[in-house]
């Protein structure tokens, strides 16, 4: 593991030494893209590249790779959420649960439940769900479902402190993972397609103070109102339902912005900023910097929600920092993370028919007849579909092989713009559309290296039903991923070659982790079915994937670290 050692010594020079067995520190969380021990953020780092460099377990091993342990999470509900581990304890939530549990044998050290209004369920977008939580200062900070933002006692999974955000009877609802960002807990929301205004809200990570609010529509009182008419910024959607990044030498949280609302653009004239965006904020102020719209007044429910992954690049014979997107309106954006500046678009699927290209400067898309068409009112197919060609299962970023590995898919859908009013805690979506499974075609999904500067595949491999659990990319050049149908796999990370599988007892729909203990190297994924392409993807194979939620922990057995 010389990789890791010489990174973990690096990083004692910058932040006085690895992380040790105490509460998770700021310093913890600036250094754990390269602690390998721990896993303290949602991304595996600030910079949410979602690599390790550990490689006891590597091409030449994994194949040796067996369960540890398997822990029962008590739910029949999806499972899209992220473990974390410190100090010898990982721990999962599910929409419902929290829990801590003895990282070397799988005991359960301590739960703490979560309880809801059954008719909550009705406001939920895509499955009742949570994807996540972050160590910090002694606490686990996670969100629910009923738009609370709660801490819990590492130690004891007792409640610290909570705050409420909004009112679930709005239509809001919270799904995602928070971030810490130099003290302060970033939360989002969903309920985009419910009619909401999106928001982000900043809070003392201390005391569960609220310290600010960014609205992610723009009102009368910002620059940007000008881009919404009347009062449909009110209800213009612009969820923020997944996590951002951080990067702390320019003090920026980078956060995508969803969909507006209602999908029928033609009742929305203008841009609708902030959505479809990214927007770099300050944490302690929620100030915002500069923002980037990947689609002015958009239709087809893109979104701009998918993680925004930090990495250094030579471009254009330059180093220039950026954060990479994969969208899912199928084009791959390389943006500079200090002046939100484009530097590359390129389509990353293979078939795209929305837009006849982007602007070359600005990116701004060049609208197609087809769309065009959708506009008038009629109904018309269109690729990709609203899953996009990339749904929300994040990415990763080997900085070894300078590719971005995710699950892509090549799916279309019927489209029909309708006209509907908004209502408290119902539906505003405007639109009618069906997914196209097309007979004895092509895979409806693969597993793809892309090259970021060019959107194009360096290999990729097919799934069908495809993956949307996320990827986990090591310095063992390794590629890991779940599918909806239970494995777990691993692939070369340079080829493509599928070099593992182990079938776990439910479908995987979330991100897997890598991390050390006691000297070697283990791999961790949740598993059960359920979340938006279970519940909408009418695909056969999914029906067969028995429901339960789960946690497995991976490991080589001894003698296997060869």
């Amino acid at each position: 593991m010389r990789v890791r050692q010489f990174l973990i010594g690096a990083l004692a020079v910058l932040v006085g030494g690895a992380a040790s067995a105490a509460a998770p520190t700021r310093d913890d969380l600036l250094a754990d893209a390269v602690n390998t021990q721990d896993v303290v953020t949602y991304g595996m780092g600030l910079n949410v590249n979602r690599f390790s460099p550990l490689d006891q377990i590597n091409a030449k091993t994994v194949d040796k790779l067996a369960p540890a342990w398997t822990a029962n999470l008590d739910d029949d509900r999806g499972q899209e959420a992220q473990p974390l581990v410190h100090d010898g304890v990982i721990y999962a939530i599910t929409h419902k649960s929290t829990f801590a549990f003895d990282a070397r044998t799988g005991k359960q050290l301590w739960r703490h439940d979560l309880s809801f209004e059954k008719r909550m369920a009705r406001v939920v977008c895509c499955g009742m769900i949570a994807r996540g939580a972050v160590l910090y200062e002694g606490k686990l900070i996670r969100q629910a479902l009923d738009n609370r933002v709660l801490a819990l006692d590492m130690k004891t999974g007792q409640e610290v402190w909570s705050v409420q955000a909004a009112d679930w009877q709005d239509g809001y609802t919270m799904t995602g993972a928070p971030l810490v960002a130099d003290g302060v807990v970033i939360a989002g929301v969903a309920g985009g397609d419910m009619g909401v205004r999106g928001f982000l809200d900043g809070y003392d990570a201390s005391t569960g103070k609220k310290l600010w609010r960014f609205w992610t529509t723009a009102g009368p009182d910002d620059p940007a109102g000008k881009t919404w008419e009347g009062d449909a910024y009110l209800h213009g959607g612009g969820a923020t339902w997944l996590p951002g990044s951080y990067d702390p030498k320019l003090d920026l949280v980078y956060w995508g912005i969803g969909n507006p609302g209602p999908w029928n653009a033609t009742v929305r004239p203008g841009d609708n900023l902030y959505t479809d965006s990214v927007v770099a904020l300050r944490p302690k102020t929620g100030e915002l910097v500069w923002h980037y719209q990947y689609i002015p007044n958009d239709t087809f429910d893109y979104d701009g929600v998918n993680e925004l992954i930090q990495a250094d690049l030579q471009i254009d014979g330059k180093t220039r920092q950026v954060i990479l997107n994969a969208n899912r309106n199928g084009f791959f954006y390389v943006i500079d993370r200090a002046t939100g500046e484009l530097l590359r678009a390129n389509q990353f699927i293979d078939n795209q028919n929305w837009a006849k290209g982007l602007e070359p400067k600005t990116g701004r898309p060049i609208l197609s007849d087809t769309a065009k068409a959708v506009l008038a009112g009629e109904e018309q197919v269109i690729w990709p579909s609203n899953i996009g060609g990339k749904n929300w299962g994040p990415a990763s970023f080997n900085p070894n092989t300078g590719l971005v590995y995710l699950n892509g898919f090549e799916l279309s859908m019927k489209y029909k713009l309708l006209n509907a009013s908004w209502r408290r805690g119902m539906m505003f979506v405007a639109a009618d559309f069906s997914f196209r499974l097309p007979e004895g075609g092509p895979p409806l999904g693969y597993l793809r290296a892309v090259d970021p500067l060019t959107g194009k595949r360096v290999w990729q491999v097919p799934y069908d039903p495809p993956a949307n659990g996320g990827t986990l990319s090591t310095a063992g050049e390794l590629v890991f991923t779940g599918l909806m149908t239970g494995e777990l796999v691993a692939h070369h990370a340079r080829t493509g070659k599928l070099l593992w599988s182990h079938k776990t007892a439910s479908g995987i729909i979330g991100p897997p982790i890598t991390y050390e203990l006691d000297g070697q190297q283990y791999v961790a994924v949740m598993s059960g079915i359920g979340g938006l392409l279970a519940l909408y993807l009418p695909h056969p194979e999914l029906a067969k994937v028995p429901k339960g939620g789960s946690l497995t922990v991976f490991r080589l057995p001894a003698g296997g670290a060869q």
